[in-house]
């Protein structure tokens, strides 16, 4: 008996120990024994820390340092088909928007989206497979192009993007430092361009 009693006692301290591991905040007591957990004070005189994004070494405010002859521009699929049917040179009409050369980039994207449209865009295909396009190999999944361009100008802010797209475009605005070139009264024009000649009023 006497052994009996003695491991009783030694397991109602243990459950007593256990009881005082449970917090009085715990939700598995009622909710009427239940305490409410203490709210933290906020010290006003303690310093507040904000976390933003690293802005690039290439911008000095809103100015873009890393562009300039030769302009390399990132060609969307639109401004392909819009420059085909206002009969505009790419390259060309390139050099006499900027007054200076240009070298029009394609990314494997842009090609892809082309093929899909099928035989209706075979114009299109030929005119970028020119050897004076440079081609952009693509390492993310899927055809869509917008996030790629996008993708690829906030990494690196040496590109101009060519887009007749309002959705792109209102997406590129949002980046700082990039210009963006489109089709407009039958020649291209440039917008957020430092000292842009072929802008036209309220474009900048």
């Amino acid at each position: 008996m006497g052994k009996q009693r003695k491991t009783r006692k030694i397991v109602e301290r243990k459950f007593a120990k256990m009881k005082k591991l449970i917090s009085l905040s715990d939700s598995r007591i009622k909710p009427a024994d239940r305490v409410e957990p203490k709210k933290k004070k906020i010290d006003p005189h303690e310093l507040k820390i904000r976390e933003a994004p690293q802005a690039s070494s290439a911008l000095f405010f809103q100015y873009n340092t890393q562009l300039g002859p030769p302009y390399h521009v990132l060609v969307d699929t639109n401004f392909i088909n819009f420059s085909i049917k206002n009969k505009l040179d790419i390259v060309q009409s390139m050099m006499d928007c900027l007054y200076a050369k240009c070298i029009p980039y394609i990314t494997d994207c842009v090609l892809a989206e082309l093929e899909k449209l099928g035989r209706k865009y075979r114009v299109a295909l030929r005119i970028i497979k020119d050897p004076r396009f440079e081609r952009i190999t693509c390492l993310h999944k899927g055809t869509y192009a917008d996030d790629c361009i996008v993708q690829r100008v906030t990494q690196h802010k040496c590109y101009i993007v060519a887009t007749n797209d309002k959705d792109l475009k209102r997406r590129i605005r949002k980046i700082p430092g990039v210009p963006i070139m489109y089709v407009a009264e039958h020649k291209y024009t440039i917008e957020r361009m430092p000292d842009a000649y072929g802008a036209p009023k309220g474009a900048i």
